[in-house]
């Protein structure tokens, strides 16, 4: 599939697509159509690939991480060993994320009671709920 055909199945726009493939995270097929400029072709795993992508950035993971990692398992060093410690390295970034989400809910809840307790007494400050 072209471009325009991928970017409307993995739901990004074209800018976003073509600013992937300029950071190698997407790495599409080079058409011989197109002449000097050949016409990028998508498969169906650069969807998955998009869709992982996306995923990662979800979770916290930067493009620089991301692509970090697409190059060490295009290279064939994503042993399962390697697997395990990224994803233990994940789940210990989104606990810490849930800790500080938490927190803030505390807070922003403690002051919706206060608001509609009529404001009595001191307001919650945030640096008690240890955003």
């Amino acid at each position: 599939m072209l471009i325009s055909q991928f970017a409307r199945e993995t739901g990004l726009s074209v800018d976003t697509v073509r600013f992937y493939i300029n950071k190698s995270l997407l790495r599409p097929e080079r058409s011989t159509k197109g002449g000097s400029n050949p016409y990028q072709v998508f498969s169906r795993d650069d969807v998955t690939a998009a869709q992982m992508i996306r995923l990662q950035q979800s979770l916290g993971y930067s493009l620089a991480e991301i692509g970090a990692l697409a190059e060490e398992y295009r290279r064939g060093a994503g042993s399962d060993e390697r697997t395990a410690e990224i994803l233990r390295t994940q789940i210990s970034r989104l606990e810490e994320r849930r800790h500080e989400l938490d927190a803030a809910l505390a807070f922003l809840k403690a002051k919706v009671e206060w608001v509609e307790a009529g404001r009595l007494g001191a307001s919650p400050q945030p640096g008690n709920y240890a955003c």
